[in-house]
């Protein structure tokens, strides 16, 4: 029997939030839906949704802050919804941890659709088990002061722990992995984001930016702009053995 995934809506619009379960529940999800912040917060903990669809403006606690709380101890996949269409409402979205952004009034297929993608980007990057050393995956990457773990997602800088949504480690992990190698930006969203993401070029530069304010440039190594094409992992010195 195929477990069914599970998905938390929360939305202050009880028929918003019931018609998207409506559609999810078509496609075989299990739903749960909530209207305001502090249940979402609670249902949370007890439902332990595989993905969040969450509504910006909310009463009480409002979506902005639910996605912060969420992301202090977990890196379940949010899709935050709002009416709100600013280019600085989506970047405040994205910098918060939230993996994909939904403007109202959206599309049931689309909306639909970014969730299956959320989903199986968040699948496709769980380490496959391996059957002999000459398949066996880089698990972690390493430079001078900082450890890059894939296996458990950590990010260890100056032996320090660095808290970083899923999506702050994979562009990390991606670029590190091939040092001094230029990436455009489509290249990285193609990547990290997948061939079938809706958003554009600036949500890549909005994760640089939370890299960058998280990992401080120092002597050995950089994430560095290449004006007019990119980014890369910019190595500069090597490590003294």
């Amino acid at each position: 029997m195929t477990v069914k995934q599970k998905i938390l809506i929360v939305d202050d619009d009880e028929n918003i939030s019931e018609l998207i379960s409506l559609y999810l529940t078509k496609e075989c999800f299990e739903t749960v839906t909530v209207n305001d912040g502090e249940s979402a917060l609670a249902k949370f903990e007890t439902f332990k949704p595989d993905l969040i669809l969450l509504d910006i403006m909310l009463p009480g606690i409002d979506g902005y802050d639910v996605c912060r709380e969420i992301r202090k101890t977990s890196k379940t996949p949010i899709i935050m919804l709002s009416a709100k269409g600013e280019v600085f409402d989506k970047v405040l979205g994205l910098e918060l941890g939230a993996d994909d952004y939904i403007i109202k009034p959206f599309d049931s297929k689309e909306m639909v659709a970014r969730v299956k993608a959320v989903l199986r980007r968040t699948k496709d990057v769980t380490p496959v088990p391996v059957q002999n050393e000459a398949q066996k995956p880089v698990p972690a990457v390493e430079y001078q002061d900082l450890i890059i773990n894939q296996t458990d997602y950590s990010v260890t800088y100056k032996n320090q722990v660095i808290e970083m949504p899923p999506k702050e480690f994979e562009l990390l992990f991606f670029l590190a992995s091939s040092p001094n190698h230029v990436f455009t930006r489509e290249q990285l969203l193609n990547n990290i984001w997948g061939y079938d993401y809706a958003g554009d070029t600036r949500t890549v530069d909005v994760h640089i930016k939370r890299l960058r304010e998280k990992l401080v440039d120092n002597e050995y190594w950089r994430v560095a702009t290449v004006w007019g094409v990119g980014y890369k992992f910019d190595v500069r010195k090597p490590v003294n053995n």
